[in-house]
């Protein structure tokens, strides 16, 4: 077992905890805002990871790839949180608030990297690097998180804002998100969209870095 590899996975997996706790109730509060209460009754508008997190999807599973990875000297991390449940009959414009709500999952991830980077900023101020390569890597993540979470597949973010634009009716999305585990299986075993969604994340991180003074690169 790769001590460094392990506590760095540690500390990412309870990054991601924290990082699921925020976008699902990013999810929440603007269904809430959008007229939909269901959010609220159910106990999702609440930063509490408790009310976020599926056992499976952003425990068990996280920290088995956490051990797995660092027993070879590398990391992954890969799960989910709760999806927050809506009714789309509350919203005031069915299709509009619906994206907002499905947006605004990924924004918050846009969010946290924007807040990491002006922590870094400020521990930079204070000639504080010692944490540097911690934060950056969990920004990587919730950048990471963000641009996951918008592939057009049920039934992620970006799942429902394609059934929208589309035109997808209820009944078949529900069709289709049955069979969202095997979506999952394709994207895990797919080196191409991993590599996609890796160069995006790359892409991104170093023009959102460039405001705050930094230079990013990746090889």
């Amino acid at each position: 077992m790769n001590t460094g590899a392990l506590v760095d996975g540690l500390l990412l997996f309870l990054a991601f905890v924290a990082f699921v706790a925020l976008h699902e109730f990013a999810h929440a509060w603007m269904a809430n805002r959008c007229g939909d209460d269901t959010p609220r009754l159910q106990g999702r508008l609440t930063l509490d990871p408790l009310a976020h997190i599926d056992w499976i999807g952003t425990v068990i599973l996280p920290l088995v790839l956490v051990l797995m990875a660092a027993a070879g000297g590398g990391q992954m991390l890969l799960g989910w949180g709760k999806p927050v449940q809506v009714n789309l009959n509350n919203f005031g414009v069915r299709r509009r608030d619906d994206i907002l709500v499905s947006v605004a999952g990924p924004f918050m991830n846009l969010l946290i990297v924007i807040g990491l980077f002006m922590i870094l900023r400020i521990l930079g101020w204070f000639h504080v690097y010692s944490a540097d390569r911690a934060i950056l890597a969990m920004a990587q993540l919730s950048m990471f998180l963000c641009f996951f979470n918008l592939l057009p597949i049920p039934p992620l973010d970006g799942g429902h804002i394609m059934r929208n634009l589309v035109g997808i009716s209820d009944e078949a999305y529900a069709a289709i998100s049955r069979y969202s585990f095997l979506f999952f299986i394709m994207i895990m075993r797919s080196p191409a969209v991993g590599d996609f969604l890796q160069m995006i994340t790359d892409s991104a991180m170093g023009i959102l870095a460039i405001p705050f003074g930094f230079h990013l690169r990746y090889a």
